[in-house]
């Protein structure tokens, strides 16, 4: 019978245990980074041009699931019309009145007309068509920034809730582009819609 010198025998079992330690450190990262994404955070990509410029084909964004009340100018990730992921930006809540146009051609939300040339894409309009809409409670009145190439709650109108959407829908609130890394940015509330009350 041969015997092992004690300080091989530690140095043997440091060898294993250290191994183990690694293991379960990579299994517990991946359960967090799975739990994260079950519940907090998930990509989207954008497979569409509705969002121009603020979001280009392409994009891949960070959504936030816990974001609570979705609020007047975020951009939300829901599930749409047609039973899809869709993102657009929230223009109304429930409660408010929602208006196309002024004299000036602005959207107006509860009177406030918005100052949208910080999002709105280049030479587009607010609406091609008038509307004007109470949002029932509990729903969300949501359009693209490139209003010529959305179909939003504008094209949706023969619907429960004229166009808009259950907040119950709302999957998160898209928080940061992150890819490509040229784009990547912070996705912040306008201030135009801090003016409305």
């Amino acid at each position: 019978m041969t015997v092992e010198p004690e300080a091989e025998k530690k140095e043997k079992s440091g060898k294993g245990g250290g191994l183990r330690e690694s293991l379960f450190l990579l299994v517990c990262g991946v359960v967090v980074a799975l739990l994260l994404q079950a519940f907090v955070f998930q990509s989207f990509w954008i497979p569409s041009e509705s969002m121009q410029n603020t979001l280009l084909v392409g994009d891949r964004v960070v959504v936030n699931k816990l974001h609570g009340d979705s609020e007047r100018g975020d951009i939300v990730v829901f599930r749409g019309w047609n039973n899809e992921d869709t993102i657009k930006r929230v223009i109304a809540v429930g409660g408010d009145t929602v208006k196309c146009c002024d004299a000036k051609q602005r959207i107006t939300v509860n009177g406030v007309p918005l100052e949208e040339g910080s999002y709105l894409f280049s030479g587009d309009f607010p609406s091609g068509e008038p509307f004007e809409k109470v949002v029932p409670k509990g729903r969300l009145w949501v359009m693209g920034d490139h209003r010529t190439a959305s179909a939003d709650s504008r094209a949706h109108e023969e619907r429960q809730g004229e166009g808009s959407i259950p907040e119950s829908d709302v999957i998160g609130r898209a928080v940061a582009i992150y890819w490509p890394f040229s784009r990547a940015t912070v996705l912040s509330r306008p201030e135009s819609f801090l003016k409305v009350r």
